[in-house]
């Protein structure tokens, strides 16, 4: 990683996810009703199927889940569904008032506590305590100085047992390729700029890192031994009949047998997708 983005100020971070929190649209219905939040969900996970896969929701019943990066709370409802106790932290005041919605409308408010927090500073907000999972989906690549936050998690919310999952953006995935080749127009030097600035479905993201192996194991650091790290995620749909909620994948990739498909995903995808256990007392 060329770029360091860490003097962004956090609060542009704040502004940009509050402007648009991420997958707000997923649905034509109006804000704010089950119908909504269902065709949210259905969109989401058909867009990324591994996700139910990756968070392992029924597994956590019973448990105590810490959530870093809830946006809207699609992940989160399915934690509180499956009988976890949730504790919801995100930046974004605007995806929070949508999440809280939804743990309402759902009738999971007993199973969810909601904090609007920096999670570099996330103990200022959040009483420490230990958690059998720690996850966050997407999240930690858009904080100025994400290794803060994994020093947050290690000193004031694992504790022995407690398991990690960790997705972040992938350095070598077919995306940074599209990325360069497209809005980079080949300016290779720019490459974490163009990055953070196509990174979501709005432009202009402040700060997106994106890892490799290597560099997400360098940043974990050695308080969790890594049990699972994989890729995948190929976004191969038009976009603009993708807004229109309509599903018809780019002509390259239709060429492609399904086989193949998935094998490049897990090859060049844009999920770094990690699993690890804590192993400092």
């Amino acid at each position: 990683m060329n770029t360091d983005f860490a003097d962004v100020p956090i609060a542009k971070v704040k502004d940009y996810w509050n402007e648009r929190p991420c997958n707000i649209r997923h649905s034509t219905a109006e804000v704010g009703t089950r119908e909504y939040f269902d065709q949210v969900e259905a969109r989401k996970y058909f867009v990324e199927p591994h996700i139910p896969g990756f968070a392992e929701f029924e597994k956590w019943r019973g448990k105590r889940v810490l959530e870093i990066g809830c946006g809207i709370g699609t992940d989160t409802i399915n934690f509180a569904r499956a009988g976890a106790q949730v504790t919801a932290v995100d930046l974004s005041a605007k995806s929070l008032e949508l999440a809280k919605k939804r743990v309402e409308v759902f009738g999971f408010t007993d199973r969810v506590e909601f904090f609007e927090a920096n999670a570099e500073n996330l103990s200022e907000f959040v009483e420490p305590r230990q958690y059998d999972l720690i996850y966050s989906f997407g999240v930690i690549h858009h904080s100025p100085q994400p290794e803060k936050i994994i020093d947050q998690i290690k000193t004031n919310f694992a504790g022995p047992e407690t398991v990690l999952k960790l997705m972040v953006y992938y350095r070598y995935s077919w995306k940074v390729l599209w990325i360069l080749l497209t809005s980079g127009r080949g300016r290779f030097w720019r490459l974490d700029e163009m990055i953070a600035e196509n990174s979501e479905a709005q432009t202009g993201c402040p700060v997106t890192y994106s890892y490799n192996r290597k560099s997400l194991r360098e940043l974990v650091g050695t308080a969790f031994e890594i049990d699972n790290m994989f890729v995948d995620h190929i976004f191969p749909y038009r976009i603009p009949d993708y807004v229109k909620y309509r599903y018809v994948k780019v002509w390259y990739f239709r060429l492609l047998p399904d086989f193949l498909f998935r094998f490049f995903e897990r090859r060049c995808g844009w999920h770094l997708c990690m699993t690890a256990k804590c192993t400092q007392d």
